[in-house]
């Protein structure tokens, strides 16, 4: 059995991450930081993910108060489920309906709401998706195996530096008897963004 030495973990580090490393010991060795405040911010970046979003639709879903909550004050109802909402940004959540269907874009760069959602995907990132999503939303959503009917009137928000989105999708029929947390395990990271919509194939 070998031993583990620190320079070898370096060495098959990306220069990156070997970099952050590097910041990290400093700022412990200057005690501006501490390991527990280190662990503590590392917990809380990885507790942001999509699950977040699936938590407060399924909450939406079946409770309508909580709905009404969650369409005028994001913030406040995600605090409610224990999920840190913190950013300066306005946290927006919009409403699919049988009639409008919502799609979220940040055409500039990549504004998400990553205390709710996390790291926003990489197609999400992409010039691709930015300067498609706006001009042909139903042949984007369409590579996604997705496209509302031409009925339903698609509405394209673009995210900014003052406001990020989520989308509230449309609860699956033949539902009605699953459980909160059945219902959240529906919900895509790509239908919070608009891209897709949840799917139930039932029993």
């Amino acid at each position: 059995m070998s031993d583990h030495h620190p320079h070898e973990e370096a060495a098959t580090m990306s220069p990156y991450a070997a970099r952050i490393r590097a910041i990290e010991a400093l700022l412990l060795e200057r005690g501006i930081l501490t390991e527990p405040e280190v662990q503590d911010r590392i917990s809380y970046m990885e507790s942001r993910s999509p699950a977040n979003g699936a938590k407060l639709v399924a909450r939406a879903w079946v409770d309508e108060d909580f709905k009404e909550r969650l369409l005028s004050d994001g913030k406040a109802a995600a605090s409610e489920l224990g999920i840190d909402p913190t950013h300066p940004a306005e946290f927006v959540v919009v409403e699919n309906t049988p009639e409008v269907h919502n799609l979220i874009v940040c055409t500039l760069c990549s504004c998400y709401p990553r205390a709710i959602l996390g790291r926003p995907p990489d197609w999400y990132k992409s010039f691709n998706y930015r300067s498609r999503a706006v001009r042909e939303p139903r042949a984007v959503m369409r590579e996604f195996g997705f496209e509302p009917s031409e009925d339903v009137e698609v509405i394209v928000h673009d995210s900014t530096a003052d406001v990020r989105y989520m989308v509230l999708p449309m609860r699956p029929e033949g539902t009605e008897n699953l459980s909160e947390e059945e219902l959240a395990e529906l919900v895509t990271r790509d239908s919070l963004v608009g891209v897709s919509v949840p799917r139930y194939a039932g029993s």
